[in-house]
């Protein structure tokens, strides 16, 4: 698994990476009351605002974390936004993205190091 400084997580599922925001972005939204995610085909660019997020307490923009298609959203939690509070780093996810360039994921961090810059 990879992570951003957004506080996304990244973690590569055959030739899909599937992206979601960390324990960490759950915890400082608080309750998580509205999701619109990106439609299935898109094609994105890294660093795009892709995605909203909306809680109680702010509003936020999910960015891709890498170039590629879209190729799976959730559905789930569009439905039921409180999802992303309960499961963040399962059930949860937001996106699954074919990846233009699976090496884009090279410059994100591991699990340490996210620890580290959350600390």
């Amino acid at each position: 698994m990879k992570f951003t400084e957004e506080h996304e997580w990244l973690q590569v599922e055959g030739d899909l990476v599937i992206v979601g925001i960390t324990d960490h972005a759950s915890e400082q939204l608080g309750d998580v009351v509205f999701v619109e995610l990106p439609e299935p085909g898109a094609e994105v660019t890294k660093d795009e605002e892709i995605a909203v997020i909306e809680s109680v307490k702010a509003a936020s923009d999910i960015l891709a974390p890498i170039d590629g298609e879209i190729v799976e959203v959730n559905e789930a939690i569009v439905d039921e936004p409180a999802k992303v509070n309960e499961d963040p780093l399962g059930d949860a996810w937001f996106f699954k993205i074919k990846p233009a360039d699976l090496s884009q994921l090279d410059e994100y961090m591991d699990e340490a190091a996210y620890k580290e810059f959350i600390g």
